[in-house]
């Protein structure tokens, strides 16, 4: 990891280098859960089913 072994005083410059993995990390993500739920439809609707009872139940 060439930022763990740099190191730099600016740290404007490490948030911005950790903004930006961290968005390439959840676009990832979600790229990821978009693919699981169109080859697992089921289990997919399930999830949503199980949600949606969470969100329900919910007290505000």
């Amino acid at each position: 990891m060439p930022d763990a072994q740099e190191s730099v005083p600016d740290t404007q410059e490490s948030d911005a280098a950790r903004r930006r993995r961290r968005a390439q990390f959840l676009r990832e993500l979600h790229e990821a859960k978009q693919l699981r739920d169109r080859v697992q439809p089921r289990r997919a609707r399930a999830a949503r089913m199980r949600q949606q009872m969470r969100m329900r139940t919910f007290r505000w």
